[in-house]
């Protein structure tokens, strides 16, 4: 089943506990567990040196707040990216943070993830 064809509840269920737990990976700088569930290419596309000097110099990427609300879902292809109003517990402000997800291989991954 492509993505794209489940609902927003399922979606969001999916989404969920994949979101926190970058959260809380990149709160806690530890780049192993943040990539755990990335698809392959953007585990080949994702530096190592890079995201260890984001997660060492980005005052909002080790301070993301836990608490997080969903503001919607963009199908497109096989992926969908779910769209989420992320805060700080440091920054005061709110940020946009986006997951991209599918599946390969059968398995449900991330294809992408941001905060601006």
């Amino acid at each position: 089943m492509n993505i794209t064809e489940k609902t927003d509840e399922e979606i969001l269920a999916m989404a969920k506990p994949l979101w926190r737990e970058l959260v809380r990976y990149s709160n806690e700088g530890k780049y192993g567990e943040f990539s755990r569930n990335f698809s392959s290419s953007l585990a080949r596309a994702m530096d190592q040196v890079v995201a260890g000097h984001q997660f060492a110099h980005s005052e909002l990427a080790r301070n993301l707040s836990e608490e997080f609300d969903p503001l919607g879902i963009i199908r497109r292809g096989e992926h969908v990216s779910v769209v989420y109003r992320q805060r700080s517990t440091k920054k005061p402000g709110e940020w946009l943070g986006r997951l991209v997800l599918g599946y390969e291989d059968g398995k449900l991954r991330i294809f992408g993830a941001s905060i601006f």
